[in-house]
């Protein structure tokens, strides 16, 4: 029998292999990591921690590079969504030791928002490669986070469906596509799409032009989404 910690290492190796290619032969453009963060907040402080957040901000992004901030509006309650930037693990570790020894962090926000939370959860994910980033047409619409869990011997045949799927939703009249990203760390075999629309009745007007294309929906466990608002500080909105 092959020992746990050689097994460890081999489907370690497999599995960055797979999700940072998606099983396909086309290198990536962006090799960054986007970490997702989610909050969840106690509801009679979800007010306090927003207020906060807003006015403490620029003393966590004088560290790395914030993509976007949400407020989870349907999908679930009292939570806020973020996304950051990291060109490695090792700059991201890097970043994470200098937030440590950063006094104005620690006693100005670290220390008042912390006990507001009732958890914190994160992922870490890439860009598929067939998808770059892209940003909003405009200010002042709303994003929509979906979720594919994808069956681990369906991970390598729902690609290119998954890719039509996405890239035919980006048509005019429809949303637009943010970004599509495979996850490094997280939920395994999970492919995260964001996206942008006008408002949320430009969501629910278009959302059976949108179902699921049925060439991926066998090798799917699951589908889930939330509808998200961005904060008036969020560099994406």
């Amino acid at each position: 029998m092959m020992q746990w910690s050689r097994l460890g290492r081999v489907l370690l190796q497999n599995q960055v292999q797979i999700r940072s290619g998606f099983c396909s032969s086309a290198p990536p453009l962006d090799r960054a990591l986007y970490e997702f963060r989610v909050y969840d907040v106690q509801p009679h402080l979800y007010t306090r921690f927003l207020q906060l957040t807003n006015q403490k901000i620029h003393l966590r992004t004088a560290h790395s590079q914030l993509i976007g901030y949400w407020s989870v509006e349907y999908g679930a309650l009292n939570q806020f969504f973020h996304i950051w930037r990291y060109e490695s693990y090792s700059q991201r570790a890097a970043v994470r030791s200098s937030l440590a020894q950063d006094p104005d962090w620690l006693e100005q926000y670290i220390s008042k928002a912390i006990p507001m939370l009732t958890k914190q959860t994160n992922e870490v994910a890439r860009l598929l490669p067939w998808q770059p980033m892209k940003d909003p047409p405009t200010e002042g619409g709303v994003f929509e986070l979906q979720r594919f869990h994808i069956k681990p011997k369906g991970w390598g045949l729902c690609e290119q469906g998954l890719k039509n799927f996405i890239q035919s939703q980006h048509a005019p009249g429809l949303g637009q596509v943010i970004g599509a990203f495979s996850n490094d760390i997280g939920e395994n075999n999970t492919v995260q799409v964001l996206w942008w629309f006008q408002s949320p009745d430009h969501w629910a007007e278009t959302r059976d032009q949108r179902e699921t294309a049925q060439s991926i929906e066998e090798h799917l466990d699951s589908v889930s989404n939330k509808l998200l608002f961005p904060l008036p500080f969020s560099p994406m909105k």
